[in-house]
């Protein structure tokens, strides 16, 4: 016969433990806003570096110069054939007379380079990429517009931006599952503490002919409890150290040059992210605290 559980029952038991035990509740609840914090922090810098990372790759450029057989025209023209090519952003006209006033004032006073024609320079486009790490296709698709005379890059730049993306990925990635791997252990042993406590009391339940689900359920509503407390509290947490943070960047003579993000564009995954994980931690770590005590 299938056994029926009143659920109701087993959630009111939980929720009146953590009060019973309120010490070491509190202690759960702190380790758990410390894990969160620690990861949240980490994660919200990874997501601010990524972001800086994708504005200096949409800097970025090659230079595509046209053929000086075309005339003006005909070169702005080729403006719709090379944003046509797969992976190119944008491309930016340049004349041949903007390209000399440039030159001239990046070389001023230097005589080797004073009363140079506009002839001597050529009309150009400023392309902008979407995918850095493409640069060497995308340039060699821009070779083949008819038109386009020579194109200029810096590989070895697009290479060193996408090492480095990758690297701080797995960098990301990887700490962030040793954040959780070690909040799962931190939260199991603080609720193994409480639950030792109690060793007694579990004991006459399972003599008393209790199964061992309706022992756990117990405490995974606690830790279910718990964890969303500690998400919570975590959270807002999060979200006041953030605004310091943002609100002392900006008003840094020293380092306001870093682009920070606003916190309420990504609140919503930010809250999301910090209850899933403070359940699991909750829950997860209940029952592998729980699992000593129900081989009585």
């Amino acid at each position: 016969m299938r056994q029926r559980y009143n659920f109701g029952y087993l959630f009111s038991e939980g929720f009146h433990s953590i009060f019973t035990h309120g010490f070491m509740s509190f202690a759960a609840v702190c380790m758990i806003v410390c894990c969160l914090l620690i990861m949240g922090s980490f994660s919200l810098v990874a997501v601010n570096a990524e972001n800086m990372f994708s504005d200096l790759e949409q800097e970025n450029q090659f230079t595509a110069y046209i053929d000086e057989n075309l005339t003006q025209e005909e070169a702005r023209a080729l403006q719709d054939d090379i944003e046509a090519v797969p992976n190119v952003a944008r491309a930016d006209f340049e004349t041949k007379e903007q390209a000399q006033e440039e030159f001239e004032a990046d070389y001023e006073g230097n005589p080797l380079f004073d009363s140079l024609p506009s002839t001597v320079y050529r009309d150009r486009f400023h392309i902008y990429l979407e995918d850095i790490s493409q640069l060497t296709q995308t340039e060699s698709a821009v070779q083949q517009v008819e038109g386009v005379a020579s194109t200029k890059s810096a590989p070895e730049i697009a290479e060193g931006f996408t090492v480095i993306r990758n690297i701080a990925g797995a960098v990301a990635l990887i700490l962030v599952v040793i954040l959780l791997l070690v909040s799962l252990f931190i939260i199991s042993n603080t609720i193994k503490l409480a639950t030792f406590n109690r060793r007694e009391e579990i004991a006459i339940m399972k003599m008393c002919g209790a199964t061992n689900a309706f022992v756990r359920w117990p405490f995974v509503f606690e830790g279910m409890i718990l964890g969303l407390t500690g998400a919570l509290v975590g959270f807002f947490l999060q979200w006041g150290v953030y605004a310091l943070v943002s609100r002392a960047i900006s008003t840094s003579d020293t380092i306001q040059l870093i682009k920070v993000l606003a916190f309420q564009p990504m609140a919503l995954w930010v809250l999301g992210a910090f209850l899933i994980t403070g359940l699991v931690i909750g829950v997860v770590g209940s029952m592998l605290a729980i699992r000593k005590f129900l081989q009585v």
